[in-house]
C-alpha cells in the first residue's frame, strides 16, 4: 500500500469512502516503516483501508480541528490533552512508546557524552556548538522547546548556532550531520537513520536514558459533534485493533537492526 502524503485541503476535497480510515499522523510514525507495516494488516483484519498524512504534530491537530480527518496517531501528550478538552478529540488511548535521543557527532565536540538532557543542552549553548532543531510545532520539537526552558529557561531561536530547518526528522538528521551538528530525535528514526546510513553514519547517541526523555505516542478520534463529516466507528475500530493484543506484539516486532523501534504499552498507566 503506497502512503498518502496530502495537504488538508486536498485530503478534503478527495472525499474518500466509507471504507478507509484517514489518519494524521506524526513522521516518526512514517518515517520508520511501521505505517506501512501495519496498514496492510489492517485492511486484512478489518476490511478497512488506512490512508494517512505524515506530518508533525502540531499540523496533525490542526488537521483534526478543521475535521479533515477521522484520526490521529500522535506524541505530544500536553496538547492532545488540550485538543481532548477543546471538544475536538474523544477516546484518547495510549497505544506504545519509545524515547527521544540527543545525537551529535561522533567526535562530541561540546564533550555532552554521557550528561543529563539539561547540563547537556546548557553545555552545547556554552560551547556555541551547532543544534539543530525541527522548528516545526511537531511532537519532537514541543519536547526539544520544553527542555530547553527546562535547561535555561528559554528556548535559544536568535542564536547564531541554533538552526531552526523547518523539515521532517529525517532531514533535520542529515543536516545535523553535514554540519557537525546535534539534533533531538526519537530513538525509532534514529534507529531507521543508521540502517539507511550504515558505515557512512557520522553520527551517535550522546544522551539518553533521560527520565524526561519518555515519548508516548496515543490515538484520538475526533469529535464527530464537532465535525460532522468524520467516522468515529472506523476509528473507534483501528482503535480497539491497534490496541489489541495481537496487534501490540506486530509493534513489539517491528524491528530494524535487531532493535525495537516503538514498545507497546495499550491498556498501561
Amino acid at each position: 500500500m503506497k502512503k498518502i502524503l496530502l495537504s488538508a485541503v486536498l485530503v478534503a476535497s478527495l472525499g474518500f469512502a466509507q471504507d478507509s480510515l484517514m489518519m494524521a499522523t506524526t513522521t516518526s510514525t512514517d518515517n520508520t516503516g511501521l505505517l506501512d507495516y501495519l496498514a496492510p494488516k489492517f485492511e486484512k483484519d478489518t476490511g478497512t483501508s488506512l490512508k494517512w498524512v505524515a506530518t508533525g504534530t502540531g499540523k496533525a491537530l490542526k488537521m483534526g480541528s478543521n475535521c479533515d480527518v477521522d484520526i490521529l496517531f500522535v506524541h505530544a501528550p500536553a496538547s492532545e490533552k488540550k485538543f481532548v478538552n477543546s471538544g475536538f478529540g474523544v477516546d484518547r488511548q495510549q497505544v506504545m512508546y519509545n524515547d527521544f535521543v540527543l545525537i551529535g557527532p561522533k567526535s562530541d565536540p561540546a564533550s555532552v557524552s554521557g550528561m543529563n538532557a539539561s547540563v547537556a543542552l546548557q553545555t552545547i549553548k556554552k560551547n556555541e556548538s551547532n543544534f539543530f532543531s525541527r522548528g516545526d510545532n511537531s511532537g519532537t520539537n514541543k519536547k526539544e522547546i520544553s527542555l530547553w526552558k527546562q535547561a535555561m529557561a528559554i528556548a535559544p531561536d536568535n542564536a547564531k548556532w541554533y538552526v531552526q530547518t523547518g523539515q521532517g526528522m529525517l532531514r533535520t538528521i542529515n543536516m545535523a550531520a553535514e554540519k557537525n551538528g546535534y539534533t533531538m530525535t526519537d530513538r525509532g528514526t534514529w534507529i531507521k537513520y543508521q540502517s539507511q546510513k550504515g558505515d557512512k553514519n557520522k553520527l551517535k547517541v550522546v544522551v539518553e536514558g533521560d527520565k524526561t526523555l519518555f515519548n508516548q505516542y496515543s490515538v484520538v478520534t475526533i469529535n464527530k459533534a464537532k465535525c460532522s463529516n468524520v467516522n468515529p466507528a472506523l476509528a473507534k475500530n483501528f482503535t480497539s485493533w491497534i490496541n489489541n493484543d495481537e496487534t501490540q506484539k506486530v509493534i513489539a516486532d517491528f524491528r530494524l537492526l535487531g532493535k525495537s523501534l516503538f514498545i507497546p504499552n495499550a491498556n498501561k498507566i
